[in-house]
C-alpha cells in the first residue's frame, strides 16, 4: 500500500473519530440538560437541551460511520469467516480472498454510484434538517469519499495479491 494512501486512510479514519467524539459529547451534553431538568423541574424551573441535537447526530453520524470502512479495509478489520476457511488450502483460501476483495470493490462502487445520485437528488431537492435547517447534501460527501477509499484499498490489496502470486 502506498505511504501517501495509508496517510490518506488514518487521517480519515481521525476524522471520523473526532466526529464520533463530537457526537458522544452532544449526546452527554443532552443528557445531562435532561437530568439537569427533573432536578429544576422541582423548583419551578426548566433546563433546556440542546436545540438540534437530533439533526446534527442524524447528519453526522451518516457520515462518521462510513469514514471507518477504508481504514477497517486496509487493517484487514472486516469480518471474516476463518472458522471454516482456515481448514482450506492456501490456494483455496487465496481464492476466496481474492473473490471476496472483487466483491468488495464492486459493492463500494455501487454504493458509491447510488449514493452520489442521492446527493445530487438531496441537493436538487433543497432537502435540510427539520430544526437546524442545514442542507442534507453536504453531508454525503464524506460517504462518497469513503466508498471510493474503500474500493480502492480493497483494489490495491487485490493487486498485491496478484503481484505475489
Amino acid at each position: 500500500m502506498p505511504k501517501k494512501l495509508d496517510w490518506i486512510i488514518s487521517g480519515w479514519a481521525l476524522l471520523a473519530g473526532i466526529l464520533t467524539f463530537l457526537i458522544v459529547l452532544a449526546t452527554t451534553v443532552n443528557t445531562a440538560a435532561f437530568g439537569a431538568d427533573k432536578i429544576a423541574r422541582m423548583f419551578g424551573e426548566n433546563v433546556s437541551g440542546l436545540s438540534g441535537y437530533e439533526d446534527f447526530v442524524r447528519l453526522v453520524i451518516s457520515a462518521a460511520a462510513l469514514m471507518f470502512f477504508p481504514y477497517c479495509q486496509r487493517q484487514k478489520g472486516h469480518v471474516a469467516v476463518d472458522l471454516f476457511a482456515e481448514q482450506f488450502s492456501i490456494q483455496t483460501q487465496d481464492v476466496i480472498e481474492s473473490i471476496t476483495l472483487i466483491l468488495t470493490i464492486i459493492i463500494a462502487l455501487f454504493l458509491a454510484y447510488w449514493m452520489t445520485l442521492g446527493m445530487i437528488s438531496a441537493y436538487e431537492d433543497f432537502a435540510s434538517s427539520p430544526i437546524l435547517g442545514w442542507p442534507n447534501w453536504p453531508f454525503y460527501i464524506p460517504g462518497v469519499v469513503s466508498l471510493l477509499l474503500w474500493a480502492l484499498v480493497a483494489a490495491m490489496q487485490l493487486s498485491t495479491k496478484k503481484g505475489r502470486q
